[in-house]
């Protein structure tokens, strides 16, 4: 317990206890009161009042439990009758009050509950005691005969339900985190469209029951008062009724709504009233307060309100620095206030993206962002105990005189007795953990939002000065000195940007912010080994936006990614172009979208899913979230941070998440039109790169679609129209497919190539499973069955997924030619050599010994061996070559040779895909050659210098991977 702070004070409530009823004698007599009679006495006359006035709800809670004890105090406004008359429920709601709140003061008082357990309670007796209001004034307006209600009896919840009168609680309230002495913020909302809705008298009842309301929760009486209620946070509050209409606050929210509204609206919650209306309206509300897209240009909005009540403070004479006598611990430097600004700006950053991060508690949110790994583990776990060490604090303030307090006293006398209240044994212990809390929030708020990028040069040396029409002579030096060659050309493009010449530079707000960030921007970019033509594809990329805001304001608030973004663009223009066609992927490089070895691509997904209200908006999800995570691969391959492996795995993977995500949800929507096939399914066969798990910067997919049903069902059922089962299913595939190349917003998710399907572009779009069965095991050519090897179920119905792969491994692993199968690969690739050959010395999937002759190697002698080694069915290239040497069937030397040079060829192409995309076409900005330079070292794993030491690795390279395929499958010459 803490220490006493005045024993005169708990003497004289002992001295009333004792001189009361037989109720307050006895708790005043009880050994187990003591400790909470000292405490409350010594610290707190309103709490001494309560105790006195309330002690059988204290003794109940001695005697049952804190959780009983608040049972029964809420009790009867769940139970009692709200058609009594005013005076009653006055009465009533304000016993509930003073009961309620003893009982939460007490239990937390004696460490029996937690602060959120405690805030939880308080909430809740707001909730209750708004609702058994709301039905009072419910059926009053009913009895007027100005509100038609659907019941005019029972519970309140009852009465309420299907009212037309949506009652929000918003903030701490929202959140279930209301303070000790708080008001309650409430949104108080009608539906004309409501039954309840009387046409002749309209809102009139609505915003008369807001006032009546409001009086009835604060008129003060002898008994006390409920709560302070504030209705300032409905739509422009100074022009509207104080309760709107539901229409209205929609068309306010779509077209006028401001960013500091929706971070209102985070905690937003039916507290009374029509919850089922309530939670209608916050559905309707969410793509206003959940953006899809990183919504940095919020932040600084967002932030000035912090600035704000900066602004405020230092006002009304509190400084904005850490202190204790006199400090404000919710709106002060390193109080709850920036706690909560850095929770509610990270959620509305990421929430959009990521469901599982719009939780409505500040604990809770800094738990989800930390585990999602949007704010640091550690600044997580710092914010979360000041948190609780703050609110704390905060309630012991109000608990002195039950006012609505957040500062300190300034008076010693005063502050000992907070001290003393927070279990201290004096002030300056109470000032070192209070001012250690203080500093850490500060830190992590500072590093989080308050950097803001100078206005001056990196080098400080020199003017960076664009306005006028002439050239600055002190800027022309400067940017000549940071190493741009020419700096006339660089000053013309950021003039042209300065006077809106691209689309995306035509708001103010998006000039502003260009002034803000060129520093750092011209800084990133003469970094670059070609300053200048880095530089012009972000001018490329500025023409191509529809929008500036969005993408400087992200820029602005992070200036990583600005680095991050000039260094991709000074060494892969292809990448440039992507990023510009597509701006999702800018988002993706901020998203850390990259999944570790272990975690799942796309894992926010499912979630996205489940609330898009139609296909449409799944595939737009898909789309975006695909592309993010495809940027971020790339990204990471492009700057040595992951091989090819590790990124041929993780685009590998994001496919399969995003098939296995799409396919049933086109089913879905397939089934609502067509109904189902009795016992069908449909799964998806990956072969090629993807099957392989073995993708390629915009490698497409190889796709096989098998379906199976029923043998009796002939027809689907249960559908607006009926399709013949093989129809049915030949539609569904094209669906699928549809749905995977068609382009959104974000481009399409992929290309698909569907010519390794049995029979090729003649056969049907979708194979039964038992012709797929009959085809590979009867009349497939052997350059199926080496596709085959690769062959991989993505997506389906578990049971005919393994029927699949049962399938394909038993066509594999048939008897048959070894020696035919070699020969048909050899002659193969001999024909493909005369009338396919490599164009020009950099197609390195189909010059002599590239990347298509050792994929033969492995495909072919698994198709010749796996009857003997069914452990070669391993799909991935490398994997296959592995264990042909591990078999004995080639020399382990030469496997590891090979592996090297498979490994080379994907390297190679990765980074010439990533940069200069198709090499051939006419007018790249950069040469192969030129893409090559750098890297190339990293690239072959060993020391090189120049492009000519790299053309001699490759070449030995070849050289070896073409003796491997003359050795193993045939000759290729003559």
């Amino acid at each position: 317990m803490t220490p006493l702070h005045d024993p005169e004070a708990v003497q004289r409530l002992r001295d009333r206890l004792a001189a009361g009823n037989p109720t307050q004698q006895a708790l005043g007599s009880r050994a187990d009161a003591a400790p909470l009679l000292e405490v409350m006495g010594a610290h707190s006359s309103y709490l001494a009042d309560l105790c006195w006035a309330e002690a059988p709800a204290l003794t109940r809670l001695l005697d049952r439990g804190p959780e009983e004890a608040m049972e029964l105090a809420l009790d009867p406004l769940t139970k009692a009758d709200p058609a009594a008359a005013r005076d009653a429920v006055a009465s009533l709601l304000r016993r509930a009050k003073r009961q309620g709140a003893l009982v939460a003061a007490a239990a937390d008082l004696s460490g029996a509950w937690s602060l959120d357990r405690v805030t939880q309670a308080l909430s809740e007796l707001a909730d209750l005691a708004i609702d058994f209001a709301c039905a009072h004034l419910l059926l009053e307006a009913a009895r007027r005969g100005q509100i038609r209600l659907p019941r005019l009896k029972g519970e309140p919840k009852q009465i309420t339900k299907g009212s037309g009168l949506i009652v929000l609680g918003m903030g701490k309230l929202g959140g279930r985190e209301l303070n000790y002495s708080s008001d309650v913020d409430l949104l108080l909302l009608h539906d004309p469209d409501s039954p309840s809705y009387h046409e002749e008298y309209g809102a009139a009842p609505y915003v008369r029951l807001a006032r009546d309301l409001v009086r009835l929760m604060e008129e003060r009486t002898a008994e006390g008062y409920v709560f302070r209620t504030d209705l300032r946070l409905r739509p422009d509050p100074a022009a509207t009724p104080l309760c709107v209409s539901v229409p209205m606050a929609l068309s306010y929210y779509e077209s006028l709504g401001q960013n500091w509204e929706r971070a209102a609206m985070i905690k937003a919650r039916p507290v009374a009233g029509d919850r089922a209306a309530g939670e209608a309206f916050l559905r309707e509300l969410r793509p206003f307060v959940w953006r899809r897209h990183l919504d940095f240009a919020a932040v600084a909005d967002i932030h000035s309100i912090k600035r704000q009540i900066n602004r405020h403070k230092a006002d009304h004479g509190a400084g904005s620095e850490i202190g204790v006598a006199g400090h404000d611990v919710k709106l002060g430097a390193g109080g709850i206030r920036e706690i909560e600004f850095t929770v509610q700006v990270l959620e509305l950053i990421w929430g959009g993206r990521d469901p599982a991060l719009r939780d409505p508690t500040t604990l809770g949110a800094l738990a989800a962002l930390a585990a999602a790994g949007k704010l640091d583990r550690r600044a997580a776990a710092d914010l979360a105990d000041a948190y609780v060490f703050l609110r704390t604090t905060e309630h012991r303030l109000q608990m002195v005189a039950d006012r609505q307090t957040h500062r300190l006293p300034e008076a010693p006398g005063e502050l000992a007795r907070i001290a003393s209240f927070m279990g201290f044994a004096d002030t300056p212990a109470f000032a070192e953990a209070l001012t250690a809390h203080q500093r850490r929030v500060q830190g992590h708020y500072a590093r989080l939002f308050e950097a803001a990028p100078q206005l001056s040069s990196s080098q400080d040396s020199g003017n960076l000065v664009f306005t006028g029409v002439d050239d600055d002579p002190e800027t022309m030096k400067t940017l000549r000195g940071m190493g741009f060659r020419d700096p006339a050309s660089v000053a013309a493009m950021v003039r042209s940007w300065h006077h809106g010449r691209p689309r995306a530079m035509r708001s103010e707000r998006a000039r502003e912010l260009l002034t803000e960030l060129m520093p750092a921007l011209l800084a990133a970019f003469a970094r670059q080994r070609e300053p200048d033509a880095a530089l012009a594809r972000f001018d490329t990329l500025l023409q191509r936006m529809a929008a500036g805001v969005q993408w400087l304001s992200l820029l602005h608030r992070n200036p990583r990614l600005l680095v991050r973004l000039a260094g991709l663009l000074g060494a892969a223009p292809q990448l440039a172009d992507h990023i510009a066609r597509r701006p999702a992927a800018l988002e993706g490089l901020l998203a850390g979208s990259y999944a570790a070895p272990g975690e799942k691509p796309l894992a926010a997904l499912p979630a996205l899913m489940r609330e898009a209200r139609d296909l449409d908006e799944t595939l737009e999800a898909t789309r975006r979230l695909v592309t993010e995570h495809m940027i971020e691969v790339d990204a990471a391959e492009l700057e040595g941070r992951v091989d090819a492996d590790s990124s041929g795995e993780q685009r590998s993977a994001i496919a399969d998440a995003a098939l296995a995500a799409l396919l049933p949800a086109v089913q879905g929507d397939f089934a609502r039109r067509f109904g189902k096939v009795a016992g069908g399914g449909l799964a998806i066969l990956a072969l090629g790169k993807l099957g392989g798990r073995e993708m390629l910067p915009g490698s497409d997919l190889d796709l096989i679609f098998i379906y199976d049903h029923e043998p009796e069902a002939e027809a689907s059922e249960g559908g607006a129209r009926s399709l013949a089962s093989s129809e049915y299913f030949i539609r569904l595939s094209h669906q699928v497919v549809a749905a995977l190349t068609t382009a959104g917003r974000h481009g399409a998710a992929f290309e698909v190539d569907m010519r390794l399907r049995p029979s090729g572009n003649k056969g049907p779009v979708a194979t039964r499973l038992s012709s797929f069965q009959r085809y590979h095991m009867e009349e497939a050519w052997t350059w199926e069955r080496m596709a085959l090897t690769r062959a991989r179920v993505v997506a389906g119905p578990a049971p005919l997924s393994r029927q699949i792969a049962a399938a394909a491994e038993a066509a594999l692993t048939a008897p048959r030619d070894a020696a035919k199968a070699l020969a048909d690969a050899a002659s193969m690739r001999a024909r493909m050599l005369r009338e396919l050959p490599a164009d020009g010395p950099w197609d390195l999937k189909a010059m002599p010994g590239g990347l298509m002759e050792v994929e033969f190697i492995a495909q072919a002698m698994t198709v010749a061996h796996a009857a003997e080694h069914p452990r070669l069915l391993r799909r991935t290239t490398r994997l296959v070559l592995g264990e042909l040497g591990r078999q004995g069937l080639i020399d382990e030397r030469e496997a590891a040779t090979l592996i090297q040079a498979e490994r080379l060829w994907r390297a190679l192409l990765g980074r010439m895909r990533l940069t200069v995309g198709k090499w051939k076409e006419p007018g790249l900005p950069v040469t192969v050659e030129e893409a090559l330079r750098l890297g190339a070292g990293t690239l072959v794993h060993q020391e090189v210098h120049d492009l000519a030491e790299l053309r001699d690795v490759m070449a030995a390279h070849a050289a070896s991977v073409r003796a491997g395929f003359e050795r193993h499958l045939g000759s290729l010459s003559g």
